[in-house]
């Protein structure tokens, strides 16, 4: 990334800030801005608008679902040159890449529920969500006993049956590739349910299982409805081979229910090198099919 640049340009036109954010999505209706609803975007919305005084749209690399929460979420907006000087004047002359100021002070405009962590200016050609080569994502389940420890309630969810993690292991192979993924997508008019599914592993350490699950991208409710679908693998109600049968489906399965959102976390987001990122918007932005057997 150029650091090096004004933070003006010559045109006093937009600047496009990238964010990194976190936070706990118990008590938000998901990431997308609703009219009515508590959700992380229009928090942010409101708090930004409020810092640069003018109003402002966040656009996410991820659009989690209601409860799931994140520490690696990614964000950009475009805000006009004039605003961003006027919130920190000093970085009209100093060209600094990071705008730490800047994320103090609308520390203290947010809930305690959601944190910028970080604020610098992006580089030519990047979206948070078209830009991006990857999203992952974590599931943790607690086995213990007792359930859930308090401190870790909010972002772990109890499982009281046992669970044959290898059987899961092994299902989880079935699904990995570029396949169409209907049957773990609630279906959008328009949108496409192919995904390139890079990583499902699960690991258990003691009375807690977690499942790191990568992809190109994900569709509604996509990662809790494969976490589902092999709980009913760990459970002994199905079959490990079974995950397979399920990529022919051609709508949502009513086998399987989605996992609850409050083990699901948003880990990270990786883009490419500052020079592919505009070439990489069009490759995602191509309504993609499989290829043909």
């Amino acid at each position: 990334m150029n650091t090096n640049l004004p933070v003006t340009d010559s045109g006093g036109g937009q600047v496009r800030l990238r964010l990194d954010i976190a936070y706990d999505g118990t008590e938000f209706t998901g990431w997308a801005a609703q009219e009515g609803f508590r959700t992380v975007a229009g928090v942010l919305e409101e708090s930004l608008s409020t810092v640069f005084r003018t109003p402002v749209r966040v656009y996410g690399a991820g659009r989690t679902d209601t409860g799931v929460h994140a520490t690696g979420q990614v964000a950009h907006l475009d805000i006009p040159a004039d605003a961003l000087v006027h919130a920190y004047p000093r970085y009209a002359r100093s060209g600094e890449p990071e705008f730490l100021p800047l994320v103090r002070r609308l520390a203290r405009f947010l809930p305690e529920d959601v944190r910028v962590r970080e604020i610098v200016r992006a580089p030519d050609g990047f979206d948070a969500r078209f830009s991006a080569l990857r999203r992952h994502y974590a599931y943790r389940l607690s086995l213990a006993p007792c359930g859930v420890e308090p401190q870790l309630a909010r972002y772990v969810t109890p499982w009281a049956k046992p669970l044959d993690v290898d059987a899961m292991v092994e299902g989880s192979r079935h699904l990995l590739g570029l396949n169409d993924f209907a049957a773990f997508c609630r279906h959008r008019p328009g949108a496409t349910t192919i995904r390139d599914l890079q990583c499902l592993e699960w690991v258990r350490e003691d009375d807690l299982v977690t499942a790191y699950v990568s992809a190109d991208a994900f569709c509604w409710s996509m990662v809790r409805s494969l976490v589902g679908a092999l709980l009913a693998v760990g459970e002994g109600r199905r079959e490990p081979s079974w995950c397979a049968t399920l990529l022919s489906a051609q709508a949502r399965s009513s086998d399987f229910a989605a996992a609850p959102a409050r083990g699901l976390t948003l880990t990270g987001v990786d883009y490419p090198p500052d020079d592919q990122l505009a070439a990489r918007i069009g490759v995602t932005r191509d309504l993609r099919t499989l290829p043909k057997t």
